[in-house]
């Protein structure tokens, strides 16, 4: 390590959408470059988002992210990036659920929404098109029935005609204590296995690389990042994130419109 010992090595997780990219998709020079240098330094990057793999794996090239770890769909899903393996990354940690009965629940509220489960490394199953480029990978068009057919990793909801704050409303109501739910900007709620989270997924990745928990650190915007933040023992909310994502943060960076990913990440140089 440059500068260090093995001892100064960080754990450094760093979430995707509002955090790297700006919502159009964008990444900034200076965040490339600073995420760079932080690996350059020694430390260990791992990219955490609610992105399925194949949605991650284009922005870990860009970054230029070949070794190392990558907490996928919400924590459900760990691959250690690899370029000698023949995909280039191998499957660690895979949870799994049923989701027949929140989805069950779920088409009795909303009929109208659209429904998706994650196939691991290929695309999407869904009971209608999702609106245009908002899921990688190959999408095959199926009856709600036959989403739980089998134990998936993850679960999404879209409703582009309800609001966030419709679907917060309806997990009360519903009351899905049998998973894990996180709602997006939009009307957009991904299920995953009841415990899961970036959190508990990126303790195991950290046991794996013998960081100490006091070197960890995690950057988020969302309500799917409450968890990562706390886990940390240095958690940033970006300047953007509403006040239960800032409440669970050590402190705050700049906005994405700030460039704060490489604020925070120039700091641990």
């Amino acid at each position: 390590m440059t500068g260090g010992t093995a001892a100064d090595r960080l754990l450094v997780a760093l979430d995707i959408d509002g955090t790297l990219l700006s919502y159009d998709g964008d990444m900034t020079p200076a965040v490339r470059d600073a995420v760079g240098a932080v690996r350059a330094a020694g430390h260990e990057v791992v990219l955490a988002s609610g992105r399925s793999l194949i949605a991650m794996l284009p922005v870990a090239e860009h970054l230029g992210i070949d070794t190392g770890w990558m907490v996928c769909s919400n924590g459900a899903v760990t691959v250690r990036l690899d370029p000698a393996l023949p995909e280039g990354w191998v499957e660690t940690d895979v949870v799994t659920f049923d989701p027949q009965p929140a989805l069950s629940l779920l088409r009795d509220e909303l009929p109208d929404a659209r429904y998706a489960v994650e196939d691991l490394g290929v695309g999407f199953r869904m009971t209608e098109r999702f609106p245009e480029g908002e899921l990688e990978g190959v999408h095959v068009v199926v009856p709600l029935e036959d989403l739980w057919s089998s134990e998936v990793t993850r679960v999404i909801v879209r409703s582009p005609e309800s609001t966030s704050e419709r679907f917060h409303e309806l997990v009360e109501h519903l009351g899905l204590d049998d998973v894990t739910y996180a709602v997006g900007w939009s009307a957009w709620m991904d299920l995953a296995p009841l415990g899961v989270s970036k959190a508990t997924a990126l303790e195991q990745v950290r046991r794996r690389t013998h960081v100490q928990p006091h070197r960890t650190v995690a950057m988020g915007d969302g309500r799917n990042d409450v968890e990562m933040l706390e886990w940390a023992a240095r958690g940033v909310a970006m300047g953007h994130a509403d006040d239960v994502v800032r409440a669970a943060a050590d402190e705050v960076t700049g906005s994405i419109d700030e460039d704060g990913a490489a604020q925070l990440l120039k700091s641990l140089l």
